[in-house]
């Protein structure tokens, strides 16, 4: 078992410096287990490596979300739920809203964070909450029918 458990962390080693270096993936992997979010790695070892979460609201809705890792961390992940959302009024959130803060995606409804506010130095942890954040707002949409963009104070850091 020890010795499979040290085949994976070399070939994650080799594989991880790809998109980000070594303890980079560590403190990434160390940052979302310490925190309790439900995450696992993919493809790590391809061109579009990601990441899948879990992220529970307050209404205790649990909700997939997808970030793309190819250019991590000098660019900023690309963050989708993994099921296509639908507004309160049934239309599907699969095309760009700047009222409902969302953008196109090929996985689901893609979640706008970070504007063009990114540096290297931001976490997937951090990139997690605004995405957890984006989702309560999401909630309220579906309870009163008011965009986003109503509960939603823009972040200039």
């Amino acid at each position: 078992y020890i010795q499979f458990i040290y085949n994976v962390l070399q070939t994650i080693n080799q594989i991880v410096t790809i998109m980000m270096d070594y303890q980079r993936y560590q403190a990434e992997v160390k940052v979302l287990t310490d925190k309790g979010v439900p995450f696992r790695f993919f493809d790590l070892d391809r061109n579009l490596p990601y990441v899948l979460m879990a992220a529970k609201t307050n209404q205790g809705t649990v909700y997939k979300l997808r970030m793309d890792l190819d250019d991590f961390p000098y660019d900023k992940p690309f963050v989708s739920t993994t099921e296509v959302l639908y507004t309160k009024s049934g239309k599907p959130m699969t095309d760009c809203s700047g009222h409902m803060h969302c953008l196109s995606s090929p996985y689901g409804t893609g979640i706008c964070h970070y504007g063009g506010a990114w540096n290297p130095s931001i976490s997937l942890y951090k990139v997690f909450i605004k995405c957890r954040l984006w989702l309560e707002m999401y909630e309220l949409h579906l309870q009163t029918g008011m965009p986003i963009e109503y509960y939603l104070k823009e972040d200039k850091s």
